[in-house]
């Protein structure tokens, strides 16, 4: 397996990560043994407390503890609570089409008129057995998705007791841990497709919210956009607030600073926050990239957004303490260029590091926007949908092509080790107790440290 860095002892480089001083306390970071949404806890992306994984291979079995075959098409990406893993997956009746992945500028949609059936997994975390399956809707889409899409790409969330899944134009369904159906509710059509050609539809991918006792739905669509509550008991709506937006794939962010509680989101008109009770605007911002993806995140009161697409590219750290419209003067920082199309970022130890859809890395101080260092990992021949994930001093980059570049958190440029799954990789991995878990293309792949990677990091 090839290392870009061979000149540096792996044991002596462990033995000081595992050192590293880790977000806790305010930041509010993963425990070690749940993964409740979209990148863990607050969409951060980062769970610290167990050493991580440094090497596998997923051709000769080394470092997977397990693997398990999901049919269909999903980026759904895992997640976790206690012994329970959770994904959806949506399972076309006619000829797979599948996926095409790279980077193209194709912007056709699939012609699949074909029944699917939209379903919902819950696996055995230790050994990857399904230990229920439930199909939520067997329907024609509403809605065609993109070339590299999939009918199911929302991440399921939960709280220990709901599972809230959302398939956007084909429902909002809440089911019990044991996938007891508690509720679900018709949303209508989700047209999520690129606002300058209506034609284009690439599908609905923004991933439901779970927080005191509130799901929280963003729908930026061709028409219609609005951010809504719903009660998790029984789905009445709490409230709901129009959106002049255009569509976006971005999920919201809740946060809580001690001073007010708000839902953040992504936009191309309008990023902005909303009071978590009543769904008052509180700020918002315009200016992005015309097709946001990566989702909103807080660490240490900052905010942090990135968008790209259509000529604009930003990155902005914005206080949470924000009010009213914002102008570039009011940010914390920001850069005019270098933001992320498709990943979302990630904020760790410091240092916010943004990995772009064609393998460049940045990487910023977190609180100055000072720049660290910039590399491109895989020497331009990989791709990047996935978002990065953090731990035990150790950022994970995804590429399309099922190779994990794991880079060494610091200030200047170390990666570890290149990893192939085996499969291809769109859905952004989770972490729990010292795991990694990979959505391919086909499979759930669970990856652990080896004995030898462990005591080096003791």
């Amino acid at each position: 397996m090839r290392n870009e860095a061979p000149g540096k002892s792996r044991r002596v480089y462990r033995f000081l990560l595992s050192g590293a001083l880790a977000l806790g306390g305010a930041t509010g970071v993963a425990s070690a043994q749940e993964w409740p949404q979209f990148r863990g806890p607050g969409a951060r992306g980062v769970a610290d407390g167990s050493p991580l994984p440094v090497e596998w291979d997923g051709e000769s079995g080394g470092g997977i503890l397990w693997r398990t075959p999901i049919p269909g098409l999903g980026h759904s990406s895992p997640v976790i609570w206690g012994d329970r893993l959770f994904v959806t997956t949506a399972v076309s009746a006619g000829v797979d089409t599948g996926i095409r992945t790279g980077l193209y500028g194709d912007i056709s949609p699939v012609d699949d008129d074909s029944v699917h059936r939209y379903e919902v997994y819950c696996l055995d975390r230790g050994s990857g057995e399904v230990l229920w399956k439930e199909t939520a809707i067997e329907t024609v889409p509403q809605v065609k998705r993109h070339l590299k899409s999939t009918h199911a790409n929302p991440t399921v969330a939960t709280d220990g007791r709901n599972l809230v899944v959302s398939f956007g134009s084909e429902g909002l369904y809440v089911y019990d841990l044991d996938g007891k159906l508690r509720w679900k509710k018709d949303l209508g059509v989700l047209d999520s497709g690129f606002f300058r050609v209506p034609d284009a539809q690439w599908g609905y991918a923004a991933s439901p919210v779970l927080d005191s006792g509130r799901v929280i739905v963003q729908a930026d669509v061709q028409k219609d956009s609005f951010l809504a509550a719903f009660n998790v008991d029984n789905g009445d709506e709490i409230w709901r607030v129009a959106r002049n937006e255009v569509p976006t794939w971005s999920t919201p962010t809740v946060n809580d600073d001690g001073q007010r509680k708000q839902v953040i989101v992504n936009g191309f008109r309008h990023i902005g926050g909303y009071d978590f009770d009543t769904g008052v605007e509180l700020w918002k911002m315009a200016g992005s990239g015309d097709i946001p993806t990566p989702t909103p995140f807080v660490v240490d009161g900052l905010i942090y957004l990135t968008s790209s697409h259509g000529g604009g590219s930003p990155i902005y750290v914005i206080p949470t303490s924000a009010s009213g419209t914002l102008e570039l003067d009011q940010l914390a920082w920001s850069q005019e260029r270098g933001g992320s199309y498709m990943p979302t970022t990630v904020v760790y130890d410091g240092l916010h590091y943004v990995g772009r859809d064609n393998g460049v890395l940045s990487v910023f101080d977190a609180r100055t926007g000072e720049k660290q260092y910039e590399h491109r990992l895989g020497e331009g021949r990989f791709s990047f949908v996935a978002s990065p994930v953090a731990g035990d001093g150790k950022v994970y980059f995804n590429s399309e092509d099922g190779v994990t570049f794991v880079v060494a958190a610091g200030k200047e440029l170390e990666v570890l080790a290149r990893n192939d799954v085996g499969g291809r990789v769109l859905a952004s991995p989770a972490i729990a107790d010292g795991k990694l878990y990979i959505r391919t293309l086909n499979e759930l792949v669970a990856i652990g440290a080896t004995p030898r990677e462990s005591s080096d990091q003791e």
